[in-house]
């Protein structure tokens, strides 16, 4: 369980560094993608540790960011509208590699502001499951 909170940790540390940059209202070019590469790691983090989550709490073994999203579902740790959220952003974050193209950066960049959020509930959520935070 030690390992599985300190991914959480992370998750919510990577997090930390996105909502910096996410609130940016007209970013230079440097800030959008420096907010895009925080996307990446952010949202990395938070798969690894929905899987370990999967792992260590509900005995299952996930190898894949959407596997892992639609298990977390199906456990009740995210809603529906979450689940279909959090699957648009897993796209968005596969195509982060092609941010040489403007438009496509520019979007990417103002759906963060919708995952942050999302983000936000699913780091949350694995919290409140693990003891990390008291029930409501």
């Amino acid at each position: 369980m030690d390992r599985l909170r300190r991914r959480i940790a992370t998750a919510g540390k990577a997090l930390d560094t996105l909502r910096e940059l996410a609130v940016i209202e007209n970013p230079s070019r440097v800030e959008r993608d420096a907010a895009i590469q925080r996307f990446e790691y952010t949202v990395e983090a938070a798969w690894k540790a929905g899987q370990h989550y999967l792992r260590e709490v509900e005995g299952l073994e996930i190898g894949s960011p959407k596997g892992v999203i639609r298990r977390l579902h199906e456990t009740g740790l995210l809603r529906e509208d979450e689940t279909a959220l959090a699957l648009e952003m897993i796209d968005d974050r596969n195509l982060t590699v092609h941010t040489y193209n403007e438009p496509l950066a520019e979007e990417i960049f103002k759906r963060i502001r919708i995952y942050v959020p999302l983000l936000q509930e699913w780091i949350r959520a694995m919290k409140l499951r693990t003891g990390d935070i008291p029930s409501e």
